[in-house]
């Protein structure tokens, strides 16, 4: 079975970005399931840059898979983060390199003036706190489309 294409579909690669909690509604819909090995987890503290590759389940293709009766897909997607003051994490074990993370959720806990925490809910209790000084997220996906390895919908249960 051949790797699912861009060309293939009617949807370009996915490119949004949320300065509102709103926004972060939808972009935290469009994470839900994603993976990604706890090495591909960056803090630039210099820059105040904080950024994860997921691996993400193509949610707004999954009618159209299913319809078609062709694989549900996953793409690997940049999610950014600008702004950021302070990184904590809690649950993971950020000296195994092998560890691979499940992204369930995007939280949004205002502060004072624009600041506030960005938490990234992981399955198994883990979570991944950002201070940041201004909600400024942007997910981007920076590969063509792949047949998810279990071919599977994700689910929850």
């Amino acid at each position: 079975m051949a790797d699912a294409r861009f060309e293939d579909g009617d949807e370009a690669p996915l490119y949004i970005g949320a300065e509102e909690p709103g926004d972060l509604a939808v972009m935290s819909a469009l994470v839900q399931d994603a993976v990604f090995p706890i090495g591909e987890m960056t803090y630039r503290r210099g820059k105040r840059q904080f950024a994860l590759l997921l691996n993400r389940f193509r949610w707004e293709d999954r009618e159209a898979a299913a319809k078609a009766r062709r694989g549900f897909e996953r793409v690997q997607t940049v999610l950014a983060v600008a702004h950021v003051l302070a990184v904590q994490t809690q649950g993971i074990d950020r000296g195994d390199s092998d560890t691979v993370l499940s992204l369930l959720s995007l939280t949004w806990l205002p502060g004072t003036d624009g600041a506030g925490r960005l938490t990234l809910v992981l399955a198994g209790d883990g979570a991944i706190a950002l201070e940041v000084e201004a909600l400024e997220v942007t997910l981007k996906d920076v590969t063509r489309p792949y047949i998810a390895p279990s071919g599977k919908v994700p689910g929850h249960g």
